[in-house]
């Protein structure tokens, strides 16, 4: 069994790797050398009760972290947040390239009265899968790394009142250009989602074939990205892409559509028709009824 590692501070990251004492106690930069690849790995999985965003970057023509044919290789990034296990290879990063990877970690403490600290957690892509990390362009590596290099030369100065809201307000646009470059790499992976839509309606469709509602209860996004292999938040942003509309928005019209036909097609009750959605109680079943459709079920089978 591999040996779990708790990190909770800039500190602690600095010392377990030997690095020098850090210049920002709530944030660091770190670049990726030989070094950091002199660590037994392999027996190790990390716990760090931080923000961790990390470009790697590996030769051509290796499709780590999911790339596949629609991506660019010039640069892979990945995203955790605190409390999140990780893993990390002993593969080393392409040592030709004129820009390193690095690996920008802050506390959650640098953030938390802050804007940054009240919307972090809409940047779904700290919830991603290693397997769903972002392929960089040299374009959009260079904007991302040129960020990286402003939160470090602010921190390394004499940190005086403005320093942590310029930390912020850079570590928040780089973020915000992470959000625009995977709205890139869903766009470009357009024939490769529609096949994972394809499948994410096959799911449901089985879901409600096999009468699974009645055991397992309402059909959940976490459920269909565990049938797909994705995390939820990475089918939720590769559906809403797509069609416009939540993975949960989509659950729903399937759920509403399934009700229709049993109120239609069947003599059931409407708390036997509620059940078999997979609702415990008739009452919650006929509020959503009602908010999709305007009308009760009772209201619906007596128009049908």
């Amino acid at each position: 069994m591999k040996e779990i590692i708790q990190v909770d501070s800039i500190s602690q990251v600095h010392e377990f790797f030997n690095y020098p004492k850090p210049k920002h106690p709530l944030v660091s930069i770190i670049k990726h050398s030989d070094d950091i690849h002199n660590f037994d790995f392999e027996n190790v999985r990390f716990v760090f009760n931080l923000f961790h965003v990390s470009l790697k970057q590996f030769k051509k023509g290796s499709f780590n972290y999911g790339r596949n044919t629609y991506d660019f290789d010039e640069g892979t990034m990945v995203f955790t947040q605190p409390g999140q296990v990780m893993e990390f290879s002993d593969e080393k990063e392409a040592s030709e390239s004129a820009v390193p990877g690095w690996s920008l970690m802050f506390h959650p403490d640098l953030i938390r009265k802050s804007e940054l600290g009240r919307t972090i957690h809409d940047y779904s892509f700290f919830d991603y899968e290693s397997n769903e990390a972002l392929h960089l362009s040299d374009a959009e590596k260079n904007s991302i790394t040129e960020l990286v290099m402003k939160i470090e030369e602010e921190y390394n100065q004499n940190i005086d009142k403005h320093s942590q809201d310029l930390i912020i307000s850079n570590i928040d646009l780089l973020l915000k250009y992470c959000k625009r470059f995977y709205d890139r790499q869903f766009y470009t992976r357009t024939n490769l989602n529609k096949d994972v839509l394809s499948r994410f309606e096959e799911v449901i469709r089985d879901y409600y074939k096999e009468g699974l509602p009645e055991s397992l209860g309402t059909l959940t996004v976490s459920w269909c990205s565990n049938k797909l292999n994705l995390s939820s938040n990475y089918l939720g942003d590769l559906i809403k892409t797509e069609t416009g509309k939540s993975a949960k928005e989509i659950l729903q019209d399937h759920l509403i559509d399934n009700a229709k036909n049993r109120l239609i097609g069947s003599t059931d009750s409407i708390s036997e028709i509620a059940y078999a959605m997979g609702y415990e109680q008739a009452q919650s079943f006929n509020r959503l009824f009602k908010s999709k459709t305007g009308m009760s079920p009772g209201e619906y089978r007596k128009l049908n």
